[in-house]
């Protein structure tokens, strides 16, 4: 319970941070297992997504790009470096990424790609609920080269539990 100088106003500020952070992690998993639903879910009706590839309606951006995430072998998104300023029911937020991808090319060999970047969000709460109305990609750096993974030498191979691009990943299995 909170006492007489608790700002409410900053417990509020904390929990809608907290609720931003929960969207960024939902949309760094719907991109990853290829969860449209999920991804779907991360941006209001009507919001724009600038991604470079894809620039225009967000929830069309969700129907491009996860055909796409299924043409690579595996990938992942991470987030670090949230940071949410608050202008009313608007936040602006700057979350940077790291993206890896594998894919295997027409030889057979397999090719990694890491792009380091950032999402500059326009968060907006409507009906109790953060979510993305604006999102720019910025891309700071790239990698991309031969594949090097073990999968299946020394430490590596007693880990077989290995992820996938749809909801046999798994996460989608409570413990």
């Amino acid at each position: 319970m909170a006492d007489d100088t608790t700002d409410m106003s900053e417990i509020e500020e904390l929990l809608s941070t907290q609720k931003i952070r929960d969207v960024l992690m939902r949309y760094c998993r719907g991109i990853d297992r290829c969860d449209l639903e999920l991804l779907r879910t991360c941006y209001h009706p009507g919001a724009v997504d600038e991604h470079g590839s894809f620039n225009g309606d967000a929830l069309e951006f969700c129907e491009y790009v996860i055909p796409r995430q299924r043409q690579h072998e595996r990938g992942t998104h991470t987030i670090s470096n949230v940071l949410v300023e608050f202008h009313g029911r608007a936040a602006h937020v700057e979350s940077y990424f790291v993206a890896y991808l594998i894919d295997k090319a027409d030889d057979g060999s397999f090719w990694d790609t890491t792009v380091g970047g950032r999402y500059i969000d326009r968060f907006e709460e409507r009906g109790g609920q953060w979510k993305i109305a604006h999102r720019r990609v910025v891309m700071d750096w790239n990698r991309h080269h031969p594949s090097q993974a073990k999968w299946d030498e020394g430490l590596f191979g007693s880990l077989k539990l290995r992820g996938s691009q749809d909801k046999t990943d798994p996460v989608y299995t409570k413990l």
